[in-house]
């Protein structure tokens, strides 16, 4: 790469990629850019799989240094959930030394414009891209994902995110022209004329705030969003999830530079041990723009404490399912039970609550009782993860021990139809690995419902007995209204069910599937085409990636004068 990149190099390179996606968002059709299997890398200066596994060994242990301004030490103590020690140390800032910093060079890349912009953060996502196998393990082994699934979400898919959120930032700046000319008739006198001109002023610096689970896919929107409308973005991982946020923030750093940009346009915020720093960014006057994943608790304590910034927050619900009747009752069972084991159940969209009615459901293998329904589930659950090598590229690893120990207390809930079982990992055997556990609960009892309508986040999931599928279709409505939902799922082969579970999740604004059989799950979305979350319920405030998550972000500033 050469040392410096034109802005006319980066147009020539980059405007085909961002014209496809600006297409693909206004057809909600499905395109990528990015590779899904592994073999695609290793050409075209892209990392193969065995020089990822090596530029990622060649870390352990080491000092990741950035040559960012304001280090006063070094800090890290990431250990994989596979068991090993990654042994990385990240540079620890001061933040009265970097925050003024990462200001400076905010008025170049505002002059940039829109277009440049989008070209230098797609510059960024080819790098990344170039380095899918070396992030892949870097999330493996922060996130507990496994192998593959650490691949794909967390290299092409969180790199379509980014993509997409590019996509997005760039409409609603091109919405407004940069030039215009205004003339005004006064009848018999000579016009008002004025020439105006219109800029995207950034809001100030952006604080990304990291997810362990996620650290990509969920970091990607809010990073690229920010940056391609202006705003320096400040990373501040999870400290169980470092390194992938850090690789990027290093990547991020070399392209800006290459393209005749101040690199500290995007630096990292690495912590010490329980020092809780998000909390003291948070509500420095200097950051303007705060995006979040991760608990209701400390998302609810940002939205009313942050009150300088305009803040963008993934939080938790209650993912239910309704199950009211099926026109294939082997292709849902295999659906749910793939959607309930995927990464153990550590996704926030995971179904949690299945709802069936109480005297059973019908379907094309006959009439099914409640126990039927919940037993074959558990079958399906057992059949999908009975080999150990395919349960652990099923399972990956428990992120950390409150998933662990949440697991464990579920079993005193209700009956359990589903026992969890522990799967060894031969490749890692420190690694935490357990299958899913399914508790039967009677949805009438209000001791059932303070267990249900609380989320209990990993690999955990209820059936719950309903008298109908009206009662589920209510039920359904409250939880979306008063605990939120990432996502809604439905089986039903009844027009009047369909309607009414459609209708609920208009009016409570949450994102529905409906009658999944195939290789679609509820709990997976597609950039460019599926929005991630809604913003309209308790469960997250934005939406991955519409209009309104890059909107907010920049200011058009007006000049006038006389023609």
């Amino acid at each position: 790469m050469a040392a410096e990149l034109t802005a006319h190099q980066l147009i020539a390179t980059h405007r085909p990629t961002l014209d496809q996606a600006l297409e693909t968002i206004r057809t909600r059709a499905y395109w990528s850019p990015h590779p899904e299997h592994p073999k695609a890398y290793g050409e075209n200066g892209s990392l193969s799989l065995p020089e990822g596994k090596a530029a990622f060994d060649a870390l352990l242990g080491s000092r990741f240094d950035l040559d960012q301004p304001g280090t006063d030490g070094w800090t890290g103590a990431e250990v994989s959930p596979y068991g090993p020690e990654l042994g990385i140390t990240y540079p620890h800032p001061d933040i009265d030394t970097l925050l003024p910093a990462m200001r400076a060079g905010m008025r170049a890349w505002r002059d940039a414009g829109a277009e440049v912009r989008a070209m230098v953060c797609l510059e960024i996502l080819s790098r990344i891209s170039a380095r899918t196998h070396e992030l892949a393990h870097a999330v493996m082994h922060t996130s507990g994902q496994a192998f593959m699934m650490a691949f794909q979400a967390g290299g092409p898919h969180a790199q379509d995110r980014g993509l997409e959120a590019v996509a997005y930032a760039y409409v609603e700046q091109a919405r407004t022209p940069d030039n215009a000319e205004w003339s005004k008739p006064q009848g018999k006198r000579d016009p008002i004329a004025l020439d105006k001109r219109f800029t995207p002023v950034a809001r100030g610096i952006a604080l990304l705030i990291g997810c362990n689970t996620f650290p990509t896919w969920n970091g990607y929107p809010g990073l690229f969003a920010s940056l391609a409308t202006g705003n320096p973005v400040l990373v501040k991982p999870h400290p169980r999830a470092v390194l992938p946020l850090a690789l990027t923030v290093r990547i991020a750093r070399e392209a800006l530079a290459d393209a005749g940009f101040d690199p500290n346009l995007v630096c990292l915020a690495a912590e010490g041990p329980d020092e809780g720093i998000a909390k003291t960014l948070a509500v420095r006057p200097e950051i303007k723009i705060i995006d979040y994943t991760g608990s209701t608790a400390f998302g609810d304590w940002l939205e009313a404490n942050a009150r300088q910034a305009q803040v963008y927050t993934e939080k938790a619900g209650v993912n239910t399912v309704v199950v009211d009747s099926t026109d294939n009752y082997k292709g849902m069972l295999s659906n749910l039970a793939f959607s309930l084991s995927l990464y153990s159940g550590q996704m926030c969209t995971t179904p949690q609550n299945l709802l069936i009615p109480r005297d059973g459901i019908t379907t094309d293998a006959g009439a099914k009782s409640y126990d039927d329904v919940v037993s074959d589930l558990a079958a399906s659950v057992n059949g999908l993860l009975g080999d150990d090598a395919r349960a652990n590229g099923i399972l990956g690893a428990l992120v950390n021990p409150d998933v662990k120990a949440r697991l464990e207390a579920a079993t005193g809930l209700g009956e359990v139809a589903l026992p969890s079982r522990e799967i060894t990992n031969a490749e890692f055997p420190d690694a935490v690995v357990r299958t899913p556990v399914i508790v039967k609960l009677d949805g009438a009892k209000p001791d059932a419902e303070a267990v249900y309508l609380n989320e209990c986040f990993g690999p955990v999931s209820f059936a719950v007995a309903v008298d109908s599928a009206s009662d589920a279709v209510e039920l359904l409505r409250r939880t979306v209204r008063d605990k939120g939902a990432m996502t809604v799922g439905a089986y039903t082969t009844s027009d009047e069910v369909s309607g009414a579970v459609e209708e609920a999740c208009l009016e409570e604004c949450a994102q529905l599937s409906l009658n999944l059989t195939g290789g679609v799950y509820v709990n997976q979305t597609a950039a460019f085409s599926d929005f991630h979350g809604s913003g309209g319920n308790p469960a997250a405030n934005a939406a991955l990636c519409d209009g309104a998550f890059v909107a907010n972000r920049f200011r058009v500033v007006e000049i006038r004068r006389d023609a």
